[in-house]
């Protein structure tokens, strides 16, 4: 996409994040208000006259936004970490960095910071950053630097870490080799309680899982590290989804990691490097607690035709649903810079899974 394109492309996002300014990080039937995330994925796909409709439809509903508690003590910010009722504090923590300092030195400072805890809300806390970050990246502007901060406010208040282990990395894996060590947990030691959080909890139990952090090859080129796991995670969608609630999950995995290549261009390479096996963790979490037993990692060779990609971004409007768009726009995303069958084939699978608003 062009400057001017891009331009055009993102012209509606202020007016939406000031009009999603108003709602908190949930809905209210209880899940994750997608909004934002859902608003700039429209604008990368070229489709800004679809952003406003699609918001205005949403928030509908959406939960207003909580009152600020208790003002967040800088030099004790790891008290603060999974206080979900925090959200509105930690927003104003980070706004009031955001006023003092350049947006990518709060952003590189935080993501190092945050890494560990990747799988914070399922994901949702890191996608909303990338999300939010892209944005920026496009133009700076004061609706979208207080998305920043309620992106990196959703990621610290409900942060959470998986099991990890010390591991050896001389025996470190390319992606495509390394899932293959990665063990789904036995259904009857899943510890799914109606949340995919619930699941991930679950991991602490099975210590099999502690190890898979250091599975990874993180020595290469950040970006083709990137690139390798979200063609892997795509794999692992069309290996694994097969209902809505799996659908969801095995989104998460590619969406997620999309997010961290969105989070790249801007943070040290050292923060990039650091962020890089959290991420591969956190997917890897999503598929060891969801993923079919006994293992399917990686589905056959895709024999699908490909699909236009503005077919499939039509496809993907029509359906309206948050996951399918955010999913489309990943899947496209990498398929731009690193092309593969897998992605539009993940993109079809979850319109076909996801139930169409």
């Amino acid at each position: 996409m062009d400057p001017s394109d891009s331009t055009a492309a993102y012209a509606p996002l202020d007016d939406a994040l000031e009009r999603l300014a108003p709602c908190g990080p949930d809905l209210k039937h209880g899940m994750t208000n997608h909004a934002p995330m859902a608003a700039e994925a429209l604008c990368a796909l070229g489709r800004p006259a679809a952003v406003l409709p699609w918001v205005e439809r949403y928030r509908a509903g959406t939960l207003p936004r909580p009152s600020a508690r208790e003002r967040i003590d800088t030099a004790r910010w790891r008290s603060a970490l999974a206080r979900e009722d925090g959200f509105s504090d930690w927003s104003d923590l980070f706004a009031d960095e955001l006023a003092r300092e350049p947006w990518r030195a709060v952003l590189d400072r935080w993501v190092a910071r945050l890494s560990p805890g990747i799988c914070a809300a399922a994901t949702h806390g890191v996608i909303r950053v990338g999300h939010a970050t892209r944005a920026l990246g496009q133009a700076e502007s004061r609706a979208r630097l207080g998305e920043l901060a309620d992106a990196l406010a959703s990621w610290a208040s409900t942060y959470q870490e998986l099991p990890s282990a010390a591991s050896d990395d001389r025996h470190a894996l390319p992606a495509r080799d390394a899932i293959a060590r990665v063990a789904p947990v036995p259904p009857d030691q899943r510890r799914f309680s109606g949340t995919i959080v619930s699941s991930l909890e679950g991991l602490s139990a099975f210590p099999e899982f502690a190890p898979v952090v250091g599975l990874l090859d993180t020595r290469g080129d950040p970006f083709e590290i990137v690139s390798d796991l979200a063609d892997v995670f795509a794999r692992v969608f069309l290996a694994n989804a097969h209902d809505t609630l799996t659908a969801i999950v095995f989104a998460h995995g590619v969406t997620s990691v999309a997010a961290l290549g969105n989070l790249l261009p801007h943070i040290d390479a050292a923060t990039a490097r650091g962020a890089l096996p959290f991420a591969w963790q956190s997917a890897c979490g999503l598929y060891a607690a969801f993923g079919r037993f006994p293992a399917r990692v990686l589905p056959d060779e895709s024999t699908c035709s490909p699909e236009d990609p503005t077919t499939l971004v039509d496809r993907a409007l029509a359906h309206g649903d948050e996951h399918a768009i955010k999913l489309t726009e990943a899947c496209l995303s990498w398929n731009e810079r690193s092309p593969s069958p897998d992605f539009a084939a993940a993109a079809r699978r979850a319109l076909e899974l996801l139930p169409p608003v």
